[in-house]
């Protein structure tokens, strides 16, 4: 398994979860991608060696109300940043972007 950031598993569970609440300009896989990495810069990695302990992990975080919190407004911040510039190929190729 090597080394994993569980918080990358928690961070896309929640933006799939959230994401038609969140007035998406586009819900492409480049901007889901996109959204991620600006969200995961924002919050604290929490590094696994072996994927046994990836449920407690996810646990500590759910179970955290202000941990969720956190997340989902890293999350909500860095899809409004997307939305207003998107960099994916369907944006490309439209007048004005």
């Amino acid at each position: 398994m090597g080394v994993h950031n569980v918080m990358e598993d928690v961070v896309r569970d929640t933006l799939l979860s959230y994401k038609n609440n969140m007035n998406l300009t586009c819900h492409c896989e480049q901007c889901l991608n996109d959204i991620s990495a600006l969200a995961l810069n924002e919050l604290p990695p929490r590094y696994i060696a072996n994927s046994k302990y990836s449920p407690y992990v996810r646990a500590s975080h759910e179970a955290d109300h202000q941990g969720n919190t956190t997340i989902v407004a890293a999350i909500a911040k860095s899809a409004a940043l997307v939305s207003k510039n998107p960099r994916c190929e369907t944006f490309a190729m439209k007048p004005g972007h």
